[in-house]
């Protein structure tokens, strides 16, 4: 095998692994956050009745949920609920907002 073909193999495994560093720090990045995705753009296992990403029915259902970069899930501006009490993400699943 050549040097430059040996260099190219290198560099090659050198990117593919900063590639896989670089996800992985993505992915650490990110948490669960309860009760601010809107009706079927939740992420995965949105509680009883749902199965995986999309199917929640609700506005801001409490039991489902959607990654967002971590520390901001509590402090996301969400609309008030309908009696006016403010409406937070949880890092836990929530009983309000539920489908009937």
């Amino acid at each position: 095998m050549s040097n430059t073909a040996k260099t190219l193999a290198v560099a090659g495994a050198v990117a593919a692994a900063l590639a896989a560093t670089t996800n992985t720090a993505s992915a650490q990045a990110k948490e669960k956050c309860y009760g601010v995705a809107l009706a079927g753009q939740n992420d995965c296992a949105a509680g009883p009745g749902t199965t995986c990403a999309g199917t929640s029915t609700v506005d801001y259902q409490g039991n489902a949920w959607t990654l967002v970069d971590a520390g901001t899930c509590e402090d996301m501006d969400l609309p008030a609920m309908a009696d006016g009490t403010p409406r937070e993400g949880s890092l836990e699943a929530l009983t309000r907002d539920l489908p009937a």
